[in-house]
């Protein structure tokens, strides 16, 4: 980081491509863009750039006091999600005569380019300005000199013919690039699909990421790209099996499917009765706590080998089993609260789409869902060494009223002591969306019988529908015995 001495001579110096001053402590789209311009190091100096804030263009301080609010606030550009990829800063503050300084210290990216939402941006000398797609594209062929991780790397044995182009220019590429950018961009494919790291030009290759997230079967060369689900009717893997599915195909066509299919089949909802007159909904698991941990499988597992992700229900429990155990700075010490990323262009893509938001989050947001759903928090285990394992456990549900049995004496009370219209009135005044079938099972009587007492009711002016028989409920006007 920074000394006190260097920032008072670079103060001191003119503004140049690696020195950006500001008065605002609120623009934060000023802030972003200098970040990703100095992320980009457009003149590929390879040294860190600043961003002062609390000074003018002089570089004389404004009075500024620099709180721990304002340090948070400029750390937390880092990984809001909108820096992709996830640039690297230092954040500190300096008392100088005049007020304080904040500096936002931007190390060069090794995975150029960077954007922030969803434009490259770039300093040519003390200016800040939009790369052109000349500018990109060396941008991107800096980053082919020095590919890290798997996602990036070119996939040998593949070519354009392998990839979805239609799912890439039309499904993808729309919320990835801005729409100025995209209507004025006439590069080729292949430049199109290098500037977002999905081709590499020195080998002539789509990367991996391109074939996981586009590819027209990414398991011919991925044979563990999917994701196996598994219903067993007991509590281990010897139980029945009630039913199995395997997600594959692109990543960007399996991220809706799993969606869906957890909507409609793991957290489906249904109505449960916790009272002789009144229902709840209740789901086994919450949708968005279980997407989470599916997605996060999605993103951070390990491509390179055969098997797929288990998703797993069992009659008490879910597992979630993605092969590729914690990565990089992540250790089971200081997770969830460090976290590194396997595969950056793959969650970079996750993050366009909308399936992940911002990093290094999601784990609490599943456990405070689970925890409100009456699951209990997640279990994570690392014994597996070359695996990661999420377990989830059944939501432990309320106990359900079994009409048949425990309210049989309160029916056969409320049967001999009140009449038919007056024990409906009573049903339809705690829950005026009641079902028929509901009714008849809370009062006693069969279908039929509740049809003619409801007739009577609307008869006598004491209820009246609002609405159609569907969506509609009714509505009580007497609820008094005439």
């Amino acid at each position: 980081m920074i000394t006190k001495s260097e920032l008072e001579k670079l103060l001191a110096s003119t503004e140049t491509y690696r020195v950006e001053r500001t008065k605002s402590t609120t623009d934060k789209d000023k802030f972003g863009e200098a970040v990703c311009a100095f992320a980009n190091d457009m003149p590929d100096c390879g040294k860190p750039g600043y961003l002062f804030i609390g000074v003018d263009n002089e570089g004389h301080p404004c009075g500024m006091k620099a709180t721990d609010e304002l340090l948070q606030k400029f750390a937390a550009i880092r990984s809001d999600g909108n820096i992709l990829p996830i640039p690297t800063i230092s954040v500190d503050s300096f008392s100088l005569p005049g007020g304080d300084v904040i500096a936002v210290e931007v190390l060069p990216s090794d995975q150029p380019p960077v954007r922030y939402r969803w434009r490259t941006w770039i300093r040519i000398g003390p200016r800040r300005d939009i790369a052109s797609p000349a500018e990109e594209t060396i941008l991107a062929e800096r980053k082919a000199r020095n590919f890290t991780t798997f996602d990036a790397r070119p996939c040998f044995g593949a070519s354009l013919d392998d990839i979805d182009l239609d799912l890439f220019l039309h499904d993808y590429l729309p919320k990835a690039v801005d729409a100025e950018i995209l209507a004025a961009d006439d590069r080729p494919i292949e430049r199109k699909m290098e500037s977002l790291r999905f081709f590499n030009s020195a080998y002539g290759l789509p990367t991996n990421a391109a074939v996981l997230l586009f590819g027209k079967d990414p398991r011919r060369f991925f044979p563990g790209a999917y994701v196996q689900y598994v219903s067993f009717g007991g509590r281990d893997k010897a139980a029945t099996i009630l039913n199995e599915h395997p997600f594959k195909g692109p990543i960007v066509r399996m991220l809706a499917q799993i969606d869906l299919f957890i909507e409609t089949t793991i957290a489906r909802k249904r109505p449960v009765f916790v009272t002789a007159l009144r229902e709840e909904t209740r789901t086994d698991y919450p949708k968005g706590a279980i997407r989470e941990l599916v997605m996060n499988a999605i993103m951070h597992r390990d491509y390179q080998g055969n098997a797929p992700i288990h998703f797993y229900q069992y009659a008490d429990r879910l597992e979630i089993v993605n092969h590729g155990g914690l990565y990089g700075r992540a250790r089971p010490e200081n997770f969830p609260n460090v976290s590194d990323y396997r595969n950056p262009i793959i969650a970079e893509a996750m993050k366009v789409l909308g399936y992940v938001n911002c990093y290094n989050r999601g784990i609490n947001m599943v456990q405070g869902e689970l925890e409100a759903n009456g699951n209990g928090k997640a279990e994570f285990s690392f014994k597996l060494i070359t695996a990661f394992e999420a377990k989830v456990a059944k939501a432990r549900q309320h106990q359900e009223l079994d009409l048949s049995k425990q309210d049989s004496s309160m029916k056969s009370s409320m049967k001999s002591s009140m009449k038919s219209e007056d024990r409906l009135l009573l049903v339809l005044k705690d829950d005026q969306t009641m079902s028929l079938p509901k009714m008849a099972e809370a009062i006693g009587l069969s279908v039929a019988g509740v049809r003619k007492v409801l007739d009577r009711l609307r008869a006598s002016g004491r209820i009246r529908r609002i609405g159609p028989d569907k969506g509609g409920h009714w509505e009580v006007i007497d609820v008094e015995a005439k």
